[in-house]
């Protein structure tokens, strides 16, 4: 069976700390898959936050999710602190993508939890339609 392989960029311009919680874990006892995007969707609205963005306006438009991408790697469970990197790459007309490298950080170690891809497209909510990526977006979320 193939399995999904994210190439994560070499740097990262962001990142923040999360802390799992109890609504986080199903019923193996683990973060489940879909808390899993949850906490790259937050991780996501703070990387926005820091740049002065969100998700319905980055120069005047919004952003919406095209695909998103998850490799899972190791468990994470209540109370683990997260911390996750984000960068924004592969900017084109229409979007880019925003990828996420979570790791599970103890007192002695740090662990790869897990890798993930959100492909984004820069969007007109108002007028249901795609727009063109701005040039001060890729300025922004480059660095």
């Amino acid at each position: 069976m193939d399995r999904v392989k994210i190439n994560l960029p070499d740097t990262f311009s962001f990142s923040t700390n999360l802390t799992v919680r109890i609504t986080d874990l199903n019923y193996g006892g683990h973060v489940g898959n879909d808390s899993f995007l949850s906490l790259i969707h937050e991780a996501r609205l703070q990387f926005l936050n820091h740049f002065g963005y969100s998700e319905m306006n980055v120069e005047g438009n919004g952003i919406i999710m095209a695909d998103a991408s998850i490799e899972f790697k190791h468990e994470l469970s209540y109370g683990d602190t997260i911390k996750i990197s984000v960068a924004a790459t592969n900017f084109d007309k229409l979007g880019f993508d925003i990828f996420y490298l979570l790791e599970k950080v103890t007192a002695d170690k740090v662990v790869i939890a897990g890798k993930a891809k959100t492909g984004m497209m820069c969007f007109d909510y108002n007028n249901k339609k795609r727009v063109a990526v701005p040039d001060a977006v890729v300025q922004k979320l480059s660095n």
